[in-house]
């Protein structure tokens, strides 16, 4: 992405910049999608069902429709317990929240908002919806978190989560997308529902506490003391996310030297630096969106930064600024399996296929398995609530790993507890993660890691989507034997949409986006920055041939 790098990437938004928010929500309620179109029908990615009102991709039908597609769900699976649902602090969360509890309401659904109408993070759902359910065999609860992660400030984002309290997996969301874009091509057709201020009125729509129970669960997960009694010097940035209600209830529970550097909450997000690609974008893995902690590093012992809805995480340290979110993972694995006496033996780790290598070999030195599956955090659900998994991470900045005593927390990301470990391993190591970071490349290599994208049609994403091993051609890989390559997840044997090619000191995966034309090519070397790119143009000029292969004569 280097060469693309925008003249205000790291910079404060310009006014131009900002979304008009006014005019973003009415278009979500004045908006209607054409089902005909593919952009403006339901979709659930990896992440739930994201768009624009500008673009008809996220208004006021679309929600109407998943939120009924979901009750038929929950009445087909039997669900009958509370809903639990929370929203960020995109200009299109509230509106949105709106349409939906006039749904769930006129289906007779228990829902659980914030008690004050604030923002719930992704882990806080996940947890609230173990917490209800443990120990429990029927009356299960559910959740939904309306939130487009990170994206931009005029996107909006509607995803589903369970009983088991992680995302839906595919059969789940394909059964949510083909009912709600029924109802959009019947006009809305067979909607249940009643104003909102009647459905606030509803037996069926009931406060609930969400910060209290998550606050009080984390020494738990984490050790809070630990981190109080060195006192480390902490530095935490919400980004104007969700978790921003929450950290200062954190910091006077466990008396923990923290400082909030901004609190703000802006649905223009004015307050971030511009992102890489001269969009605002709250990204807690990108320096430039990072520009502000970053700046500030010197402050503090760890400081770290969650994306607006809080399942990610970015760690800032004295030693090394923005880690890596892969370092970071390897950092964090390395310590956890040494440092939790409550984990028995057998704990595997979870990794998504496109992840470091340095993960493999922290596993490794570490005597544990490790469980290698597509991208998409749906598939370490089973681990986390089981206790298979001790922790699970996703090279995008995502993860969650168990109690301290061995139990699940969430099955979702969590990038709060994520945070709150970089300041338990600084306060108990006396380093920062940075620092422990270098500490295991002296023993495990160096790695290079990078992820580009480049064009692709749509044409052209659907064939790499579904390509075959024997259709790369490649024996070697910037000059040494290829070992193997994959187009199913060694851990599952699910096929990942893509290909990866893995030689002795390198490899590279190329997968489509599912949302834009382009594909993205994850590489790594464990030799050098050269080595890399050799890595990464073998892999686009493979990924050439195959496109130019298909065209037709």
């Amino acid at each position: 992405m280097a060469e693309q790098v925008s003249r205000f990437a790291g910079k404060m938004v310009e006014p131009s910049m900002l979304v008009n928010v006014p005019r973003l929500v009415s278009a979500y309620f004045n908006g209607r999608p054409d089902p005909a179109v593919p952009a403006q029908r339901v979709a659930f990615g990896t992440s739930g069902h994201r768009g624009s009102a500008f673009d008809n991709a996220f208004n006021e039908w679309h929600i109407l429709a998943i939120s009924q597609a979901i009750c038929r769900h929950r009445s087909g699976a039997g669900i009958t317990g509370p809903l639990y649902i929370g929203i960020d602090t995109h200009a299109l969360s509230e509106p949105a929240l709106a349409s939906a509890l006039e749904v769930f309401a006129a289906n007779g659904v228990d829902v659980m908002i914030d008690e004050h109408d604030g923002y719930t993070p992704t882990p806080v759902i996940s947890h609230a919806i173990l917490t209800y359910n443990k120990n429990r065999q029927s009356g299960l609860a559910d959740g939904v978190v309306i939130t487009p992660s990170h994206n931009p400030p005029e996107d909006g984002g509607y995803k589903y989560n369970p009983p088991n309290g992680g995302p839906a997996d595919i059969d789940i969301t394909s059964s949510i997308e083909r009912e709600a874009n029924g109802l959009l091509e019947s006009n809305l057709n067979g909607l249940r529902r009643i104003p909102y201020a009647r459905a606030l009125r509803s037996p069926h729509v009931h406060r609930h506490d969400y910060i209290g129970p998550y606050v009080a669960d984390l020494a738990n997960v984490v050790d809070m003391d630990a981190i109080r009694s060195s006192g480390v010097k902490i530095g935490i940035d919400p980004l104007g996310g969700a978790a921003v209600g929450f950290w200062r209830p954190i910091i006077e529970r466990y008396k923990i030297d923290a400082t909030i550097v901004s609190d703000t909450v802006d649905p223009t997000f004015r307050f971030m630096t511009v992102d890489w690609d001269g969009k605002v974008r709250m990204d807690c893995s990108s320096p430039y969106a990072m520009a502000r902690l970053i700046g500030l590093r010197d402050k503090f012992d760890v400081a770290f930064a969650n994306d607006t809805d809080a399942d990610r995480h970015g760690i800032v340290t004295r030693s090394s600024g923005l880690m890596n979110p892969n370092h970071y993972l390897a950092v964090a694995i390395s310590y956890l399996y040494g440092n939790r006496p409550g984990w028995h033996d057998g704990r595997s780790v979870g990794k998504t296929i496109v992840s470091s290598g340095i993960i493999d070999r922290v596993v490794v030195q570490a005597g544990c398995r490790l469980v290698e599956v597509p991208v998409g955090f749906k598939w370490f659900v089973d681990g986390l609530i089981g206790g298979t998994f001790g922790f699970a991470g996703e090279e995008s900045a995502g993860a969650s790993f168990l109690r301290r005593d061995g139990s699940v927390w969430t099955t979702d990301k969590d990038g709060l507890i994520l945070g709150l470990l970089a300041a338990e391993i600084t306060a108990r190591t006396k380093r920062d993660p940075g620092d422990a970071f270098d500490n295991l490349t002296k023993v495990l290599g160096r790695p290079f890691y990078e992820r580009i994208d480049a064009p692709a049609t749509v044409e052209q994403r659907d064939l790499l989507k579904k390509i075959t091993s024997d259709q790369i051609g490649m024996t070697e890989l910037a000059g040494e034997p290829i070992k193997t390559t994959r187009t199913t997840a060694p851990g599952n044997g699910v096929a990942f949409g893509g290909i990866k090619v893995i030689a002795e000191n390198g490899w590279f995966a190329a997968r489509p986006s599912g949302t834009e034309d382009v594909y993205k090519v994850y590489a790594e070397s464990f030799r050098s920055e050269d080595h890399l790119k050799q890595i990464q143009q073998q892999a686009q000029d493979a990924v050439a041939h195959l496109f130019a292969k298909a065209k037709p004569a």
